[in-house]
């Protein structure tokens, strides 16, 4: 009777132990398969980036690396930086250019067609002084648009580069052979003939 019992607790112990056991999951080793499993579970969450590869990748290596993360980070902030420096002198140069053509417009309800051209030349001439005056604004703000661009294309290139060892070394980690694809062409082969064979 107490082998029974013995032996009855056992095999409930050893079930119990076996059902709270952890399942062991894969252990994901390089960046592609990290950026993938992070992409699958953005998208489960139902937000997505667009699920681009290569940004999910660089995302990875950021991770654990001090230096890009320092790099991102200036990069980042002087695209914000440039942004507020050019809305400072835009929104200055659109209100005046704003208040031009409003000007302009006002003059259709003049009557007087004397009154009507003396005041469109006076909306012109001030309008062609603060152009002048402000040229040289101008052509600044484009060289900074131009130069955030640049920066842009440039840190794009960097990334693609900088991830593209990541992808070759997914690539010799999961060799394709052909194997199953030709045993399962096989299979669909014969079906196939089968199929040509019935009547």
């Amino acid at each position: 009777m107490k082998k029974i019992l013995f032996a009855a607790t056992l095999a409930l112990s050893l079930l119990s132990c076996r059902e709270n056991k952890p399942k062991n999951k894969p252990v994901i080793e390089n960046a592609v398969d990290n950026a993938e499993s992070s992409i699958s579970s953005i998208a489960k969450s139902g937000y997505s980036r667009g699920g681009n590869l290569v940004e999910s990748i660089y995302d990875e290596l950021l991770k654990n690396d001090k230096a890009l993360q320092d790099l991102d980070k200036r990069i980042t902030d002087i695209n914000s930086e440039t942004n507020t420096v050019i809305n400072e002198y835009t929104s200055i140069i659109d209100k005046s250019e704003n208040y031009y053509h409003d000007a302009k417009n006002l003059t259709g309800s003049i009557t007087d067609s004397i009154a009507k051209k003396e005041i469109e030349k006076e909306i012109q001439n001030s309008a062609d002084k603060y152009n002048i005056k402000n040229q040289n604004i101008k052509d600044l703000i484009k060289k900074t648009k131009a130069n955030q661009s640049a920066i842009y294309n440039q840190y794009t290139v960097f990334k693609i580069r900088k991830t593209l060892p990541e992808i070759e070394k997914y690539q010799n980690a999961h060799p394709l052979k052909t194997d199953h694809l030709d045993q399962f062409i096989n299979k669909q082969n014969k079906l196939l003939e089968e199929l040509k064979k019935l009547k």
